[in-house]
């Protein structure tokens, strides 16, 4: 399993952002080998964190060249004020079964 990190501060998003950010998620969701996302945010810092969970790196790859990303990754500078992508194979994950349902991806995966 893999996980994509995206890590950005905002200017300010307008309605092109929105509409390609919605086109892009939708898309990821079809792509086979997408296991679930989460999004965390940061107040003291003001970044956000939207981690993807993929089955494969081929699967990941898919999204990174579809032409909405490719388009949203040329666009970027528009809507953030700096971004870093963290790509991860996960090793391991390990847990208790209590956050099963509120999880994208569970030890069960």
């Amino acid at each position: 399993m893999y996980s994509a990190t995206f890590i950005f501060a905002t200017k300010q998003f307008d309605e092109d952002f929105h509409r390609l950010d919605q086109e892009i998620a939708v898309m990821a969701k079809e792509i086979p080998g997408y296991l679930g996302e989460e999004t965390w945010e940061n107040t003291s810092t003001g970044l956000t964190s939207n981690v993807y969970y993929w089955e494969s790196l081929e699967a990941l790859q898919m999204l990174m060249q579809h032409p909405s990303h490719l388009k949203a990754k040329r666009e970027q500078e528009n809507w953030l004020a700096g971004y870093q992508v963290v790509v991860s194979q996960v090793i391991r994950m390990y847990g208790d079964t209590k956050l099963e349902d509120r999880l994208p991806v569970t030890t069960a995966a």
